[in-house]
C-alpha cells in the first residue's frame, strides 16, 4: 500500500466510534476508558486519539500527535522495504560429463552472478541410465563450488533431488576480492635538501685569499 494512503488505516478522534478503548502512550495512565473521557485526555494534551490496534478487545488507541505518528510509520516502512531485498536466483546446468570449455564458460558466468548479488543454483541433470554418474556430478559441483570460494559461499551441499543434484552458492557481502578497489600506496615523498653559501661567507673567503 502506497504512503499516500496510510492515512486512510488509522481512525482517529470522532472517527474512533466504540464504547470504550485501551488507552497507551506518553504522559497517559495507561488502562481502559470510556470513548469520551479518552477524547478529553488526548485533547487536553492538544494530541490526537489514534486507534493502533481495531481488532482488540477493546480496541488499543494512542495518545499522540497524528501527523507525527504518520511520519514514523512512513519511515518505518522505508526501512523495512530497504531491508527486504528481492533475492534473484540464477539457474545454471550441468551434464554429468561436462567439459572443461562448457565449464569454464559457466563458471564466468555463475563469477558474474554472484558479484551482482545474485544466489547461484548449480545443478547436474541425469537423463536415463546417467544417473549411474551420480558421484560425478557431485564431484564436479564440488569443484564449482571451490572454484568460486572467493565469490561465494555454499548455502546448501550437493543433494539430489530426483533427476537433478543440486547445489547452492550465496553471494560473499562485498563482493569478490577481485572486484574490491585496489589501494594504491602514495609515492615516498623526497626531500631535496639545497646547500646554499651565505654571500657574506664568500666574501669573506675571498677576503682572506687576496
Amino acid at each position: 500500500m502506497k504512503n499516500d494512503n496510510l492515512k486512510d488505516q488509522y481512525r482517529t478522534n470522532e472517527r474512533i466510534r466504540v464504547r470504550e478503548v485501551r488507552l497507551v502512550g506518553e504522559n497517559v495512565e495507561q488502562g481502559v476508558y470510556p470513548i469520551l473521557e479518552a477524547l478529553k485526555i488526548a485533547e487536553d494534551q492538544e494530541l490526537d486519539l489514534v486507534e493502533i490496534s481495531p481488532n482488540a478487545a477493546p480496541p488499543v488507541c494512542r495518545v499522540t500527535d497524528f501527523q507525527k505518528f504518520l511520519y514514523q510509520q512512513r519511515k518505518r516502512q522505508k526501512e523495512q522495504k530497504a531491508k527486504s531485498v528481492k533475492v534473484v536466483v540464477k539457474e545454471i546446468r550441468f551434464g554429468p560429463q561436462t567439459d572443461d570449455h562448457d565449464y569454464n564458460f559457466k563458471l564466468k558466468h555463475a563469477k558474474g552472478f554472484l558479484e551482482e548479488g545474485s544466489k547461484v543454483k548449480a545443478y547436474v541433470f541425469f537423463r536415463g541410465r546417467s544417473i549411474l554418474f551420480k558421484e560425478q556430478g557431485e564431484v564436479l559441483l564440488l569443484r564449482f563450488a571451490n572454484d568460486l570460494e572467493d565469490y561465494g559461499k555454499v548455502e546448501q551441499m550437493p543433494l539430489l533431488e530426483g533427476k537433478r543434484m543440486i547445489i547452492m552458492l550465496t553471494p560473499k557481502k562485498g563482493g569478490s576480492n577481485a572486484a574490491a578497489p585496489q589501494f594504491i600506496p602514495p609515492k615516498p615523498l623526497i626531500k631535496k635538501v639545497i646547500l646554499l653559501k651565505k654571500p657574506q661567507e664568500k666574501s669573506g673567503e675571498n677576503t682572506e685569499n687576496s
